[in-house]
């Protein structure tokens, strides 16, 4: 049989954790692979409702960019802002009342971009987007051991982070009041500690806790491998700019192993194998600083929206009611202003 979403999913039923807690969700996607197969090829707002409404009290939600509905012609630099033009279309339908609104869109840009080009391309998802553009995700994720692979694309170059001409377009960003969201593998990490201080003016947003890898050249190492992330994460964390996102970790190339499973993830093994280093990354930034993310339809490959909220919300249990409200709906509503 083909695991699909319907199929696999209710393998493992949980009631909703604490219904009544507010939750913005600040990280999915939207996109229709018709014909491409994979886990989850359609998902759009009638699969997002379908998630968030699945018995949490999801609010609003932020979609982040994920190379979809380009468009297809016209100057090459401006073609991702075909993708802000249809999420905005679906964000405005998301506003009948049934259920979560997309609140804010995250765009692509090339980021190295000569200036004219760039303030262009900015210039164009402000006006595509009705409002609701915040930042940019220029996606740099690039293991040099090739363990790792997420993304239709992997960035051309790891080094990204180290040339002026991309610290210049993350520099833009912060002076137009935009975000910049980086998603990286956990070796990039001393890349972004080393560009962070030289664009303070801009909000930087960790996406998927920094991608500890667990596969391939990284299997078997998972102690080594999160003593340094441990380290390098809590460096970075001295930056009053950057903010990070707790989730992401059912993709596969975290190594838990879920997703070829006979069965999705419970919270429990959820909390059991990522609560520390989530723990670690609230005690080093801060609540006010971290925000818990779905990471759908990408992370549904590893357990239901409703077990991961459920997770999320054992292990932050301990902590006082305030940093739970900042964890759950307060930073994201704050650095997204929605």
């Amino acid at each position: 049989m083909t695991k699909t979403p319907e199929t696999w999913l209710p393998l493992v039923q949980e009631e909703v954790v604490e219904p009544d807690l507010p939750i913005v969700d600040p990280h999915h996607h939207l996109w229709d692979h018709t014909g491409r197969g994979g886990f989850q090829p359609v998902y759009l707002l009638d699969e997002l409702r379908g998630d968030t409404g699945s018995g949490h009290n999801v609010e609003k939600t932020v979609f982040i960019e994920c190379d979809w509905a380009y468009r297809t012609d016209g100057p090459e630099h401006l073609r991702p802002v075909g993708e802000t033009e249809y999420v905005a279309g679906v964000a405005k339908a998301s506003e009948d009342g049934k259920g979560a609104k997309i609140a804010a869109i995250v765009s692509s840009c090339d980021l190295t971009l000569a200036a004219a080009q760039l303030a262009e391309v900015l210039d164009s998802h402000v006006a595509a987007a009705n409002g609701l553009f915040r930042g940019i995700r220029h996606r740099l994720a690039n293991d040099p051991t090739n363990s790792a692979h997420t993304s239709r694309f992997k960035a051309p170059d790891a080094t990204l982070m180290d040339q002026d001409a991309f610290r210049a377009g993350v520099a833009e960003l912060g002076r137009r009041g935009h975000t910049f969201e980086a998603w990286l593998y956990h070796p990039q990490l001393p890349l972004l500690i080393a560009m962070a201080p030289t664009v303070p003016g801009t909000t930087i947003i960790l996406n998927h806790i920094g991608a500890p890898l667990g596969v391939g050249a990284y299997a078997d190492q998972r102690p080594a491998v999160l003593a340094q992330w441990r380290e390098w994460t809590a460096e970075l964390s001295m930056f009053p700019n950057v903010v990070v996102k707790l989730g992401g970790i059912g993709m596969p190339p975290y190594g838990s192993g879920w997703s070829t499973g006979d069965r999705p993830a419970t919270s429990d093994e959820i909390v059991a194998e990522w609560g520390g280093p989530m723990q670690h990354l609230i005690e080093k930034f801060g609540a006010n600083r971290c925000m818990f993310e779905s990471n759908f339809p990408v992370d549904k490959v590893s357990c239901s929206y409703r077990v991961l909220w459920n997770a999320f919300k054992k292990l932050s249990a301990d902590l006082p009611a305030a940093d739970r409200a900042e964890l759950f709906s307060g930073t994201a509503s704050r650095v997204y202003r929605v």
